[in-house]
């Protein structure tokens, strides 16, 4: 049993190759019945947003496994040859895939890293999965694990606590001059992007009321409408300023379109109250000496990018700490999935045990005779006894080298040492009866190509990276 990942991403792949192999969630249910026909694959979750397509799987054989979810990636999309996917694939096992895993349910392998969406997305492809009966007791155990290693990482650090956009940043900075955005006032001048999401953040962080001014009263009209606000008339906003706790401008004019005196103003008859500005204008609209009136604040677009980078910087210091965690979170998965190696050999073992014991026990009371109930339990009592002791040395030696890099070297040696099979139920028959077990095995078809399982993950650690 082996677990696997492939799969490509922004880091890999274009947006055309991307959105090609994009699985909508009409489609999911299908594609994960598909995933899971092919031969060998045992469990399946499929991961489709807009910035990573990938597949997780439980298989019994490595290279045949990369084989068939490489031709599952390709089938997805009839167009797209396997020769033109191979090239923006990436390809994971066991340890390896698990981090993978982990590190993006974290956001730590997105495009924004500290982003909040991939963890609602990978939750969505979790819950598709258990609903199509596609994941088993492997998957669904290391995708509950990854779910609570990616909370534990914005529990425990600050990675998603600043703002890494321009738009974003505007909101922060007004929380510290404000502190408190309800029922505040937002005058939004021009009808620029960034600025229209700063509006929107704004808003969806407790201001109360917008107004809106352009050059196209129609377009301020419309714009009103979709902020459920209000439309100013543009040669009328200097006057309107004075109601406004908040200033976005963000127009096409190539001068000053606020100037010293008309935030003088504002202020004066907001009877002092403090004013945030927002230049997002290239070139500026307002004018930079407006930094130098009491109660007047004002940020241009490279203040607010200045500030984006250091969260950035910020974000990728906490990144290392979330690194840490992972590494320890998939430790523990490794040490998990190890022991069920384990575990079904020891069953067998007890099992097989269990059954000469009162097997002979049968025989004895059998030629024996009548016995009290003492007698019969004493003869029990040393049949156990015997057995327990016989098994005591080979139980903790599997359970301690469990976790070890010889665990399947131990647990082969048992199945021979004590003629076990696969099963339990195997196990109980006498060893004669046993069917020969197929030791040279056969090779899987269709190997993965090489060079595709050679390539590395580019958005691994370089501590990690081979």
């Amino acid at each position: 049993m082996n677990v696997i990942a492939v799969g490509l991403s922004h880091k890999t792949a274009p947006v055309e190759v991307r959105e090609r192999l994009a699985v909508p969630e009409s489609r999911l249910g299908e594609a994960l019945h598909r995933l899971c026909a092919y031969q060998g694959i045992k469990e399946g979750v499929l991961l489709s947003t807009c910035n990573r397509v990938e597949v997780y799987a439980v298989v019994d054989d490595v290279d045949a496994g990369f084989a068939r979810v490489q031709e599952f990636l390709a089938d997805t999309h009839l167009s797209l040859s396997s020769e033109q996917l191979t090239p923006h694939l990436y390809w994971h096992t066991d340890g390896r895939a698990i981090s993978h895993l982990f590190r993006v349910a974290a956001s730590l392998d997105s495009m924004v890293v500290g982003e909040p969406q991939i963890l609602g997305q990978l939750k969505d492809a979790f819950e598709a999965s258990l609903t199509h009966k596609a994941s088993g007791v492997v998957l669904n155990k290391l995708l509950q694990k990854a779910i609570s290693a990616a909370k534990r990482v914005r529990t425990e650090t600050k990675i998603a606590e600043t703002a890494v956009s321009v738009s974003y940043a505007a909101v922060e900075l007004a929380k510290k001059i404000f502190s408190n955005l309800n029922e505040k006032t937002v005058l939004l001048v021009g009808a620029g992007e960034m600025a229209k999401l700063a509006a929107k953040h704004l808003i969806n962080n407790g201001v109360q009321r917008v107004m809106i001014t352009t050059r196209n009263p129609q377009g301020a009209i419309e714009l009103a409408q979709r902020f459920n606000g209000t439309s100013i008339p543009f040669d009328e906003f200097r006057r309107a300023m004075s109601e406004a706790d908040i200033v976005l401008c963000s127009t096409g004019a190539a001068h000053y379109l606020i100037g010293t005196s008309d935030v003088e103003d504002a202020i004066r008859r907001r009877m002092n109250r403090p004013i945030f500005l927002i230049d997002i204008s290239v070139p500026r609209n307002i004018e930079p000496a407006v930094k130098d009136i009491d109660n007047a604040f004002l940020f241009d677009i490279d203040d607010l990018e200045m500030r984006v980078e250091q969260n950035r910087e910020e974000r990728r210091r906490e990144a290392v700490k979330a690194e840490g965690m992972i590494e320890e979170e998939v430790a523990a998965s490794l040490q998990w999935l190890k022991s069920l190696d384990v575990t079904p050999t020891i069953v067998a073992l007890r099992k097989r045990a269990e059954d000469i014991k009162q097997a002979e026990i049968d025989k004895a009371m059998a030629r024996l005779g009548h016995l009290s109930t003492e007698e019969r339990s004493a003869i029990e009592g040393l049949a156990s006894a015997i057995v327990n002791k016989l098994l005591h040395g080979p139980l903790v030696t599997l359970k301690t080298e469990a976790n070890s890099a010889g665990s399947s070297m131990y647990v082969e040696a048992a199945k021979r040492f004590f003629g076990l099979e696969a099963g339990p139920d195997a196990a109980a028959l006498p060893a004669k009866r046993r069917p020969a077990k197929d030791e040279e095995g056969t090779a899987a078809p269709g190997r993965a190509p090489v060079v595709a399982m050679q390539q590395r993950d580019p958005g691994e650690p370089e501590h990690k990276r081979a």
